[in-house]
This record gives structure tokens, sequence and C-alpha cells, in this order.
């Protein structure tokens, strides 16, 4: 698969990534034996840039993770993430970017992922209570220990990115982008190639709602946290589902899937933005490897910008407070 460049500093990932964080958690029953196989899959096609997060699970993903990768070291780009806490059951306490949680939070994603180093290491959200230039100087002393080598921000708005790239080069900014997400399109994009930022754009199949998979409410399992999600509840859904009968259309046409055309389309906005979906099905990996075979005319482009505008989604992508914690 062909490696990109993520930020300016030399870090390469593959052209997609793999989203780990639905193996343990959020999207219904787990099956470590198929997520295994389809991390084993991911690497086989070339695809080593792995994303989890100490929250997942929560704290069983990079178990899930640091297993699957064991013997093949070499083949993956690790990311991992710190700064939401969560207790032991999984509710969700606050974040935290103090320096000594910082140093802490690495050294335990260390030995959760039985690895010597993490290649990228993001602050998963900003802590508003603690100054930006604090939490990035103690990540960027684990750069000098050796024990993480890229640092990364997740849904930080600019102001945050620009403060903290003084403190230390920022090589990526992952943050929700989708053909029904185009937020990062207002400012966060122009600010990151600015500074030479990479974008990893994660839910880029927008929570699955973009394969065309969910027909009705119903169709989401019970145990799945979209049910509570407000782009999946009411006028909502069918609201949406309109937008996703134009892509499927677009799909057929060429010949793909809606998922292969969401994909595309992302890869799209430019070699710097990487998006990294969730699969925690070896099938679903196979389908969506695909979407690099798909090159989308500037016709089919301006296409979809009139069949599926930016704002045209119902509902926002997080609840209320979900959404208190994004761009900041």
């Amino acid at each position: 698969m062909k490696q990109v460049a993520l930020g300016s500093l030399g870090l390469k990932v593959s052209r997609m990534g793999l989203g780990c964080m639905g193996m343990s958690e959020f999207y219904g029953k787990a099956d470590d034996a198929e997520s295994i196989a389809t991390i084993h899959l991911a690497l086989d096609r070339g695809m080593g840039f792995l994303d989890t997060s100490d929250i997942y699970g929560p704290l069983k993903n990079e178990v899930l993770v640091g297993k699957a990768i064991q013997g093949r070291r070499k083949e993956v780009l690790l990311a991992t993430k710190f700064g939401v806490q969560r207790s032991p059951e999984g509710t969700f306490l606050g974040v935290n970017g103090r320096p000594e949680y910082v140093r802490a939070c690495c050294e335990a994603s260390l030995q959760r992922l039985n690895v010597e180093v993490i290649d990228l290491y993001y602050q998963h959200r900003v802590d508003s209570k603690t100054p930006i230039e604090d939490t990035v100087g103690a990540m960027a002393d684990l750069v000098k220990q050796g024990k993480v080598r890229y640092l990364g921000l997740s849904e930080a708005g600019p102001a945050t990115i620009r403060r903290a790239h003084r403190v230390h080069p920022i090589s990526a900014l992952q943050t929700e982008y989708s053909l029904w997400t185009r937020d990062p399109e207002d400012e966060i994009l122009a600010t990151v190639r600015e500074l030479g930022i990479g974008f990893v754009a994660y839910s880029p199949l927008g929570r699955g709602f973009l394969t065309g998979q969910f027909k009705r409410p119903e169709d989401i399992p019970e145990d799945d946290y979209r049910r509570f999600s407000p782009r999946f509840q009411g006028d909502n859904f069918h609201k949406n589902l309109d937008l996703v009968r134009q892509i499927e259309r677009l799909a057929q046409a060429k010949g793909a899937t809606p998922a292969q055309v969401a994909l595309a389309w992302v890869m799209a906005q430019g070699e710097d933005v990487v998006p990294i979906f969730g699969s925690t099905k070896r099938s679903r990996v196979e389908e969506n490897l695909k979407a690099l075979d798909i090159w989308l005319t500037p016709a089919e482009l301006q296409e979809i910008d009139r069949l599926v505008p930016k704002g045209s989604t119902a509902g926002t992508r997080y609840p209320e407070q979900g959404m208190s914690a994004v761009n900041l």
C-alpha cells in the first residue's frame, strides 16, 4: 500500500488506517478472535497504521492491539491516545491534561500494548483547565525519553493547535471528517496545512451510516451507543438516510459500494488527509481497501457536493456533553 507523509517531521503512514475502537466497545458485542484476524489482514495488505486509545474498553483495546501485533511490530505504525478519564466500570470522568497524568498514561499504555515506544501519541481531548503548553511540554519530554516518536492532538481548535505547535512540532491532528461531517473545512484544514501538520480523519464512514447498512433505527443493535447519537435518532435518521441514498446511487453508477465512495471522497481532499475506518470484520476491511482503486473525477466531486452539500446532515455528531469537548 502507498505510504504518505503525515506532517513534516518524517512520519509516514499507510494511505488508510484501521481504527480499532469498535473491536472492544461501543458497536455491539466484541469478538476478539475476529478482531485479531482483522488486524492481521490489514497488516497483510500493507495497512499498518493502527489507531487505539486507553479509554477504549476501557483499557481492553490496547491489550487487544498489543496482542495482535506481537511478532509484527515492524509492520505497524502504532497510534494511541490519552486524556479522557474513565472509571474501570466505564463511567466518563472528564478530561485530564496535567503533566503527571500524561506521564502515567504513557507508561500504562506502553505496558498494555507491550511495546517499547508509541509511534504517534495523541492528546484525545483538550483539557480546558490545563494550559496546552503544560500538556504538550510533558508529551515532548516523552519524545526526549524515547517513549514516543511523534505527537498528535485530537479535536483541537485552531488557536490551541498553534499554541501546541510552538511548544513541540505536532505531526498529526485527528478529527472527525466525512461526507456528513465537514466542519474541518471551515478553519482546521487550513491551519494544519499552514503549519505542516497531517490530518487524520476518523469516522470517515459516519459511524457506519454512510455504508448504507442502516435502513431504519431498529437496525442498530440494542447495546450500540449509536442509538444515543443525535444523527441516528428520529427525524434526523430519516433525513440523513436520504443523503445516503444519494451516495448509493452514485456508487452504483461507478460499480462501487457507498463505503468505498465515502472513503475515496475523503482521500480526494488531499494526500495529507488520511482516513482511519473502523472495522471489526475481515470482510469489511477487504471491501474498504478497494476504495484505494476508486478515482473520483472533478465532475463527480462536484456532483457529490450538489447531492450531499456541506451542512446538510441532520443533528449534531455527539450529544451536548460530547460536543462541548470538541474544537477547543
